[in-house]
């Protein structure tokens, strides 16, 4: 089955994310490694702002398991990164994060990739524990059919 291509009106949520002088490496562009923290910071701000989640003070929070980037094309300081947000699975502990990385002009995705949390009880030996609500359904509202 072919893939649908990538475009901006595949995602829910933006966030803008400014490029940093110290994120581009020897080669001229951004460092395949600062894609992963774009991919958590929009996911934590959407989390922190939208879902009402303390990461001080909750109980229960996200820990990464899983996650992948494909890359599409170089991006380079100081490009303003506008990252895309969506949610492709909510399970009973767990989410699917699906993210794109744009840049100003373009449609289409420098770089796409998945991001999955365990939500975990930090008063219980960071087991695995239900999702709670108040995220829940802020994440219900990025729910989008990613395939």
């Amino acid at each position: 089955m072919e893939q649908p291509t990538e475009t901006r009106q595949r995602y829910a949520y933006f966030l803008q994310i400014p490029t940093r002088w110290m994120d581009n490496d020897i080669y001229g562009h951004v460092n395949n490694v600062q894609y992963y923290a774009f991919f958590d910071t929009v996911i934590g701000d959407y989390l922190i702002r939208h879902g009402g989640l303390d990461i001080v003070n909750d109980a229960v929070v996200g820990f990464a398991v899983e996650s992948l980037c494909q890359y599409r094309r170089a991006i380079a300081f100081p490009e303003l990164v506008e990252a895309g947000l969506r949610v492709a699975r909510i399970g009973n502990s767990s989410v699917r994060y699906e993210i794109g990385i744009f840049t100003a002009g373009y449609d289409a995705p420098a770089a796409t990739g998945y991001f999955v949390h365990v939500f975990v009880d930090r008063t219980h030996g960071n087991r695995p524990t239900t999702v709670p609500d108040k995220l829940r359904a802020a994440l219900a509202k990025l729910f989008m059919v990613s395939r």
